[in-house]
């Protein structure tokens, strides 16, 4: 049997599932392919940061393949409808009669990836596919009931369970092949003028410096630093993770040998860290389990009938990081650009547009997408729906940060905001969370609502919700 291993968001050969079974079970050789899928990308949004920074990882990918005589063939497909022709001529060119690959979980992929495998299966091909984004299928962690969790609490609960009774081993990278099958082409277009992806080095070997780095220098503090977005305390591999450079079984592993094998007790900045790797696991589990959240839907259909405001203007000070509160400005202003943000204004920005603005969470959720490296389906729309109080374990209705008293807690000397905003630099430390009006004769903007209106607006149109429900 010869084996096409078919990479997507899966770039390392340590702890790949696909690839480790496809050298273990193919006699007579494997070789890798991947695709560039650019009208798929654009339909999904993805951000171009991270088009480029995955096409980075390709290359580097190849590269690593390529000393264990494992040739990857880069295939540019215009049309994703040809993309079951494409793979399988390349496959039948080089006498392949099995593919391997790693799951995707969003609608379309679920969708693509079942019209693929009919595709192969009718042509009799062995076709094999693995869980690689998630340590447990969605099926094992259940309530007592046989459900789904829809509070993270004690889906972590059961998960940690699971997790203590078998946590899945890391796959060793595969033993260097015979000789090689198939071509090695790469044909890309690598990027090279966004001074952005200078931060993010692209490949597994970079994650895994990333990760050791972390563990040893960050990780002990963790609980305190990652919710101060001028310090340097938080790991940074998300758009590593989300790129499969790094898997988060390698991550669980690395948190419990620094734990002494503790999951919920120990190092206070461990034990946090390995909740928020159960967070990304929690809502991958919502993803699939409620495919509907692929599609644009809020998770609580009731609150599918809240009438958001649609202001143009507002929505665009937002996205341009001139609200005239500094450190929501500061913070879409990182991500405009560096194409990533602190997790803490994450949740600051997220629930300012909603529960403040009353603008759309979708609206919101499309623009981060469009400009995170690390961008991804599940996190993003759990991350906003949390804000909006419409999703799987959401924020309650009347949790309404306030951008200033944030500020004033996370970035109390203002470090963050005079990085961001640099014509408010020259302000105290006191100022800089809310600037009086004598100080708008600059070019910085006022801000554009009230905030303490804004809130009461919002907490009647959900009561009102609230109401109409009983």
């Amino acid at each position: 049997m010869r084996a096409l291993v078919w990479f997507r968001e899966d770039l390392r050969m340590l702890d790949n599932p696909a690839l480790f079974y496809a050298t273990e079970e193919a006699t007579e050789g494997v070789a890798a392919v991947f695709c560039v899928t650019p009208s798929f990308w654009q339909k999904h949004h993805m951000a171009p940061i991270r088009q480029s920074f995955l096409l980075n990882g390709v290359f580097e990918l190849s590269n690593e393949l390529a000393k264990k005589n494992i040739l990857l063939k880069v295939i540019h497909v215009e049309n994703e409808d040809h993309l079951s022709e494409m793979i399988h001529q390349y496959a039948e060119s080089i006498g392949a009669n099995a593919l391997y690959f790693n799951h995707q979980y969003e609608v379309n992929e679920q969708s693509r990836d079942k019209k693929i495998t009919r595709y192969f299966q009718d042509r009799e091909y062995l076709v094999k596919s693995f869980d690689d984004q998630i340590i447990f299928k969605a099926n094992e962690i259940r309530t007592q009931e046989g459900n789904p969790f829809k509070v993270f609490t004690p889906f972590k609960t059961a998960w940690i369970k699971h997790a203590r009774i078998r946590l899945p081993r890391i796959l060793p990278v595969p033993d260097k092949q015979s000789e090689p099958v198939g071509e090695r082409t790469l044909n890309l277009t690598l990027e090279s003028s966004d001074l952005r992806l200078s931060f993010w080095p692209a490949g597994e070997k970079a994650a895994q410096h990333r990760l050791k780095d972390f563990l040893k220098h960050k990780i002990s503090e963790y609980h305190i630093a990652r919710d101060f977005p001028f310090m340097d305390g938080t790991s940074k591999l998300s758009p590593y993770l989300n790129a499969g450079m790094i898997s988060t079984r390698q991550c669980f592993h690395a948190a419990l040998q620094t734990n002494q094998g503790e999951w919920d007790s120990g190092n206070l900045g461990v034990k946090t860290w390995i909740s928020e790797l159960i967070w990304r696991e929690f809502y991958k589990h919502i993803l699939i389990n409620f495919p509907y959240v692929s599609k644009h839907k809020p998770f609580k259909p009731e609150t599918s009938s809240i009438e958001w405001h649609h202001d143009e203007d507002l929505l665009l000070a937002w996205q341009t990081g001139k609200t005239g509160f500094p450190f929501v400005d500061a913070g879409m202003r990182q991500l405009n650009a560096t194409g990533w943000m602190h997790n803490r204004l994450r949740m600051v920005v997220s629930m300012f547009l909603t529960k403040t603005l009353f603008i759309d969470w979708r609206l919101g959720e499309k623009y981060f997408i469009e400009n995170l490296i690390d961008g991804d389906l599940a996190a993003n729309n759990g991350g906003w729906q949390w804000c909006a109080s419409t999703g799987a374990d959401a924020a309650p209705y009347f949790r309404i940060f306030n951008p200033i008293r944030q500020s004033e807690r996370f970035d109390p000397d203002g470090q963050f905001i005079r990085q961001y905003c640099q014509e408010l630099s020259e302000l105290d430390n006191k100022s800089i969370h809310e600037p009086s009006d004598s100080l708008f004769k600059g070019n910085y903007p006022a801000p554009i609502v009230d905030h303490d209106i804004a809130k009461n607006q919002v907490l009647r149109a959900f009561k009102r919700l609230k109401t109409e429900k009983l």
